[in-house]
């Protein structure tokens, strides 16, 4: 039975929709701040220890470069989908610190198991798609759940808590909130779907939370401040495409001191992944030429320093406690002009 159109009219809300209120603080110094998080994950039962800001599993940022760069500072990578096994052997010591990613075909498959089989050491596996709101994606999260289950599976997009406590019961031991935030995507153009991605953070969060599981925060951060909202609101990881794109990690070529820089939803990266767009859908990502950046060091100190400075003015001394110490202050419109304007 179908269920008629509904409204649900509790408000709903963005990074742009919000501050975080300062607090008295006894840190006198960002470099108190540990930014550093351990978790223990439900179904695998593996600990991982880190900085839990992932750079997103798309063309020009997550790369085995990036992974390398970024596994400097302690941070996470989650590679592009069309890596083979042939191509991690520089890696495979950092195994703690990225994912393989992979889609939900039957050759997505093969290609995964090629490649656990050939390192089994590899600890983290990515499924990702854009909707993971169907039936075949539970299942395939349930498959790989029985295939490998001493693997953590990170698994998503969704938006909502009754999805995330899905692919959890599924297997799933991190859920990937987003659908719609990122710089280049254009799914809420294309089909008008989405929700407001630091609502859909603290509610996701709940949700999986109650269940002894993680969230990432996947989209829509385009400053150290939207990072430390996300962290704010509840999120175990953050995941950033955008803020990582441009820089010498991620490969591209350098044009007029810009790189091309594209979702993996959009025509660029079907034709180049998959030979085109095909005839029953339409892109939901777009091309942009970002300023190149060089090095992703100078871009990592300034993200760490944000988050530290964040957790300073809230009385945070450690991450884990930042969530604790926040409170969001809604701002108006002219603020919310303002901030468009800036980004």
């Amino acid at each position: 039975m179908v269920e008629n159109m509904r409204i649900e009219s509790d408000v709903k809300l963005d990074f742009k929709d919000v501050l975080i209120r300062p607090k008295r603080s006894t840190l006198s110094s960002r470099k108190e701040v540990d930014l550093n998080r351990t978790y223990k994950f439900k179904h695998s039962g593996s600990e991982w220890t880190g900085v839990p800001i992932m750079a997103a599993n798309m063309d020009g940022v997550g790369t085995v470069e990036m992974a390398n760069a970024l596994n400097q500072h302690n941070m996470f990578t989650c590679l592009v989908k069309n890596y083979e096994e042939s191509d991690l052997g520089d890696i495979l010591g950092l195994s703690q610190h990225f994912a393989v990613s992979t889609g939900t075909s039957e050759n997505d498959f093969r290609r995964l198991t090629r490649i656990i089989n050939s390192y089994p050491e590899i600890k983290f596996i990515c499924i990702d798609v854009a909707n993971g709101y169907s039936e075949k994606f539970g299942d395939y999260v349930a498959d790989i759940r029985a295939t490998f289950p001493n693997k953590t599976i990170i698994a998503g997009n969704v938006v909502t808590a009754d999805m995330t406590q899905e692919l959890i019961l599924r297997g799933a031991d991190i859920v990937k909130v987003g659908i719609g935030p990122g710089s280049v995507c254009t799914t809420r153009i294309q089909t008008g779907v989405g929700y407001p991605q630091l609502s859909a953070i603290i509610e996701c969060s709940d949700a999986a939370h109650g269940l002894n599981a993680h969230i990432i925060a996947d989209g829509g951060c385009t400053c150290p401040g939207d990072v430390a909202k996300a962290f704010g609101a509840g999120a175990d990881f953050v995941m950033l495409g955008g803020m990582l794109a441009g820089h010498d990690e991620g490969g591209g070529e350098i044009k007029d001191n810009t790189v091309t820089f594209y979702g993996m939803s959009s025509k660029d990266a079907m034709e180049k992944h998959h030979g085109g767009v095909a005839e029953y859908r339409s892109s939901e990502g777009r091309t942009v030429k970002i300023p190149y950046k060089g090095s992703v060091k100078s871009t990592v100190l300034d993200l760490l320093g944000g988050l530290r400075s964040s957790c300073t003015y809230v009385g945070a001394p450690t991450l884990k406690q930042l969530s604790k110490c926040t409170t969001f202050i809604r701002v108006k419109t002219q603020y919310n002009q303002v901030y468009e304007k800036n980004i």
